[in-house]
């Protein structure tokens, strides 16, 4: 039977970032003897890396999180085929049609998202609708509320990432998405991106009312 912990340990790094194995063991509803062991697996085939962390008196606090390897773990296994068209579009046809391409990609999103969204509900229903939309899409994707009342959408994962670093159209066209389907009373803005050297991108998006 196949052992699905490595996966479990990888998805709970992805999402949540620099842990021990303590927190993962709870995020996972095992021990930490057990996390520990998944992770030297993973150590040893360089999917993780660690960091002694000393915090006061005692011994030092182990900090496991994805290496580079682990990262590419979740990438499309079509990104190099997408930079590559994205290369042979400017080629061809230029920067303008490559911007019209992007265009059309856009108004294609905003016209499917608008119709999984629907028009009624309050922010945070479009919110949480619009999270479980990108979760589908391959985001990896979460929702928080924080206590002012704005939300913190969260993009654990990127699938488009490579296709975004040869082309940053991409990255801007999925913030006019999101801003685009929830509409005038919301203002959403980018506080982390990954493309910048952040863990996920991340949306704060609070009513124009608040």
């Amino acid at each position: 039977m196949a052992d699905f912990g490595p996966t479990r340990v990888l998805e709970v790094l992805k999402a949540e970032g620099a842990l021990t194995a303590s927190h993962i063991g709870r995020h996972l509803d095992m021990t930490a003897v057990g996390a520990r062991q998944h992770l030297n697996r993973l150590c040893a085939a360089g999917l993780v890396t660690f960091e002694d962390r000393r915090q006061g008196i005692g011994r030092p606090q182990r900090l496991w999180s994805l290496s580079e390897q682990g990262h590419a773990h979740f990438d499309d296994r079509h990104r190099d085929l997408a930079s590559e068209l994205l290369a042979a579009i400017v080629r061809t046809h230029g920067d303008d049609g490559l911007a019209s391409i992007l265009a059309a990609r856009e108004a294609q999103q905003v016209q499917r998202y608008r119709s999984a969204l629907g028009e009624g509900g309050g922010i945070a229903e479009r919110v949480q609708r619009l999270t479980d939309l990108r979760r589908i899409d391959g985001y990896m994707a979460e929702c928080r509320q924080h206590d002012d009342g704005g939300w913190l959408l969260i993009e654990n994962h990127c699938p488009i990432a490579q296709a975004a670093k040869a082309c940053s159209g991409l990255c801007g066209a999925e913030l006019k998405l999101f801003q685009e389907v929830l509409g005038n009373s919301a203002r959403v803005t980018r506080i982390q991106h990954m493309l910048g050297g952040d863990r996920c991108c991340a949306y704060r998006i609070v009513s124009k009312k608040a």
